[in-house]
């Protein structure tokens, strides 16, 4: 989902995790209508959708350690006893590029890109099945952004995983996605295929934003070693 600031992004991303009611519309998971859960079915329709958001530094809360920030998910949903939530975080830490060894410390000892991993590792720990990603990269520096990228779109491949992955910009939204949705004052101007909409796109808004979208940088493989990355 691409458009300029205040176009109804991060509020359609918030309606889409049932974090914000909708007004109108449906939401369909796997062709099931989610749009008004019941209480019970909000459990589990959470479990399914989770969130990495656009601010590193303010999504994670700095008086938990990294470990237990990981582990939140899975004691609110009730996975696993101690010893598998601890393998689990450990797991899930690897997975997001960093060393598990990093679980017992604070986020104020970490970088943007690293605080972002964590925040990657903590919403992949429920096993969603859909993964919104809202401006993950915008406070990142250029370089870092590559890497979170590439971090995003392996993890899409391997683990099976449908990303919304929200932007501002169009450059790096073709880099991670199948099909997009152009948004301009808080609807849906155009839709398509990436290829489509960036080759032969149709609205005059479409045709704007890539007018106005930089090179894009080159999606660095994303860095599974067992050390801390930036």
């Amino acid at each position: 989902i691409v458009g300029e600031s205040g176009s109804g992004k991060s509020t359609l991303a918030r309606v889409l995790a049932h974090a914000h009611p909708s007004d109108g519309g449906t939401v369909r998971l796997r062709g099931q209508d989610i749009t008004r859960p019941s209480r019970r079915e909000l459990h589990g329709v959470r479990r399914q959708i989770q969130m990495v958001f656009q601010d590193p530094y303010a999504s994670l809360n700095p008086r938990m350690t990294v470990g237990r920030i990981v582990a939140e998910p899975l004691i609110a949903f009730g996975l696993g006893d101690r010893h598998e939530r601890e393998a689990r975080v450990a797991e899930l830490l690897t997975l997001a590029g960093l060393d598990p060894a990093v679980a017992d410390r604070h986020p104020r000892s970490f970088s943007g890109g690293q605080r972002q991993r964590i925040g990657i590792a903590r919403a992949l720990a429920p096993e969603p099945s859909v993964l919104i990603c809202d401006e993950p990269v915008s406070a990142l520096d250029v370089s870092v952004q590559a890497q979170i990228v590439g971090l995003l779109t392996d993890l899409q491949r391997d683990l099976g995983l449908a990303l919304v992955f929200i932007a501002h910009d169009l450059a790096v939204v073709r880099q991670v996605s199948h099909r997009i949705a152009v948004m301009h004052q808080g609807r849906i101007v155009e839709s398509g295929s990436a290829d489509d909409i960036c080759e032969n796109p149709q609205d005059p808004y479409t045709r704007a934003l890539l007018a106005a979208a930089p090179e894009p940088v080159p999606v660095k493989p994303a860095l599974r070693k067992t050390e801390v990355l930036a």
